[in-house]
Order: C-alpha cells, then structure tokens, then sequence
C-alpha cells in the first residue's frame, strides 16, 4: 500500500509539473505567435482598413491574446516551479492578477464575437453600415474596452485584503466575490459570446450559400469565403477548448484535481495561441503575406551586395 501510494503522488507531482512547463512553454510561443500576428496584419497589403475595418479586431485580440497568457497561466507555471502566485503574493499584485485575469479574456471574446458581426453585416447588406465603417469600428473597440475596465474595476477597488490571520484574501471586505465572479465570467467570457458567434456565423454561411447562386457576384463570394471559413473554426474550436476550463472552476474548483483544471486551463490557453496557425492555413492572403516577408527579407539580404560587385567588375572590364 506505501509503495502503491508513494508511486501515485509520484506520478502526480510529474504530471503537474509537466503541466507548469507546458504553460510557461504557451507564454513563450503565445507571445510570438501573436506578436507576429500582429506584425504581419500591419503590413501594406493590410493597410486598407478603410476597405477592410475588421482588421482593427483582428490586431487587437492579438494584443489581448498575449496579455491573456500572463494571468492564471502564469501562475500555473509560478506556483508549482517556485512557489508563488501573483494573487497571494502581495495586496497590489492581487489586485493586478484578478483585474487582468477577467478584463483580457472578456475583451478577447467579445471581439470575436464583432468581427463574426463585421462579417456578417457585410454580406447581409448591400451598403456598408455604421459597423463597417472604419472611424466606428475604432468607437466599438475602445467601447469594449471602456465598458470591461469599468465592469471589473470593483475587482481592483475592493478586492483583496489581509484577514485577521496576516493571510491575504482574493475576496472583499464588504461582499464575497468568489464563485460568484467566477459564475458572471462563465456567462460574459463563454456563454454569451459564444451563443452570439454562433448566430452571425449562421447567417455568414446562409448568406455564403445565397451568393453562390448568384453568378453576378462571384468575386464578392470568393472575398469573404477564406475569412468565413476562418470564422467558423475559430467557433467551434472557442466552444470546446475554453467552455470546460470555465466550467470546471466555476462549480468544481472546490472537489475537482489540480491536474484535471490545470489541464483544462491548459486548453483554454492554448486556443488563445492559435490564431497565427489558423490563419496561416485558412485565410490565403496572410499566407501569402507572411511567406512574402520572409522570403523577401532573406532574399534581399543575399541580393543587396550584388550590384556593387556587379558594377565594379563591368568598371575594370
């Protein structure tokens, strides 16, 4: 029985370290992969933003997707490979830790759940609306921000104390935020989102469907037909990889395993990494632009002496 034991906390212990690892290994390549996102949605192939506003969205959930790495799931890799996490570490990092925790990943989903909207006005309508125009989308944006940083300030106001113990409390003084911020995130990070996703992107392919019929209007089929299939990936992969996490910690914190919602937050995480990889396969002008960049930066590189030996070869010829 000791040995049967010994060997099961042994095998445990491996796995949550492993999981540490893991999530310091997604704070590493999340921040590169996103950042490289955004560096690629910059270019001048995607300079029109008065013809393409939605990619406004885009750049910035590749700015909230990186952030988003340096909450829960840093702490993941801090308290099991040294010890401390950031909310029981001192009152400001508290405050900090949950503030950001809830703030990024709201953000990071409701625009996506804009960009799915973008993308179906655009195809619902034969004139572009308030939404699609590039100066509303820039109001929208900072709207989103504005009305999370104010939706979550009581987080930076109000949480986090020293009890009677000298032990520092995520709660409140004056109202007990957990589980009960943990229930409100489930509903505005996943439920709502996702249920709104799923509407649009309905419509974006009734609409698709429309379109092929109409041989006038192909082109206008074949522009949205990368994007959209993007859109629908991304929806399905947003119900299965970021659903359970929450779940998990808003009504089994309590009884279910480290491992088990390590794990899950591990999923959760790792979709929020994915967007240069589904991009890079589903919408073929970044493809495009991406392999442009590099290869012009390597090549250009390689060709840029040339002309100077070129030229002092024909001068002793």
């Amino acid at each position: 029985m000791t040995n049967n034991t010994t060997e099961n906390i042994s095998e445990s212990s491996a796995s949550v370290i492993a999981v540490a690892y893991y999530a310091f290994s997604l704070i590493i390549l999340g921040t590169v992969l996103n950042l490289l996102t955004y560096v690629v949605l910059c270019r001048p192939k995607f300079k029109d933003t008065d013809e393409q506003p939605t990619l406004y969205y885009i750049r910035t959930v590749a700015i909230f997707d990186v952030l988003m790495l340096y909450g829960w799931n840093f702490d993941h890799y801090t308290l099991t490979i040294h010890g401390f996490q950031l909310p029981t570490y001192a009152i400001a990092s508290c405050k900090y830790a949950q503030f950001l925790n809830y703030f990024t990943a709201q953000i990071s989903a409701w625009l996506r759940v804009f960009i799915c909207l973008d993308r179906y006005l655009s195809l619902s309508r034969l004139h572009r609306t308030w939404f699609g125009r590039p100066k509303s989308v820039l109001i929208i944006i900072t709207c989103i921000i504005s009305f999370f940083t104010l939706f979550n300030l009581h987080l930076i106001i109000f949480g986090c104390f020293y009890d009677a113990t000298g032990s520092l409390n995520a709660n409140s003084r004056l109202y007990t935020i957990y589980p009960m911020w943990d229930f409100v995130n489930l509903a505005m990070y996943n439920c709502l989102p996702f249920l709104l996703m799923v509407l649009f992107n309905s419509g974006v392919i009734y609409h698709l469907m429309r379109l092929r019929r109409t041989s006038t209007i192909q082109n206008s089929r074949i522009r949205h037909r990368a994007i959209t299939i993007t859109l629908v990936v991304t929806t399905f992969l947003f119900l299965i990889m970021t659903i359970p996490a929450t779940v998990a910690f808003g009504f089994f914190g309590n009884t279910a395993g480290d491992i088990v919602l390590y794990t899950l937050d591990s999923i959760l995480y790792t979709y929020h990494i994915l967007s240069f990889p589904l991009y890079m396969i589903t919408f073929t002008e970044f493809r495009r632009e991406f392999i442009k960049m590099i290869t012009c930066n390597y090549y250009g590189r390689r060709i840029a002496p040339q002309p100077a030996t070129t030229t002092h070869q024909l001068t002793r010829t």
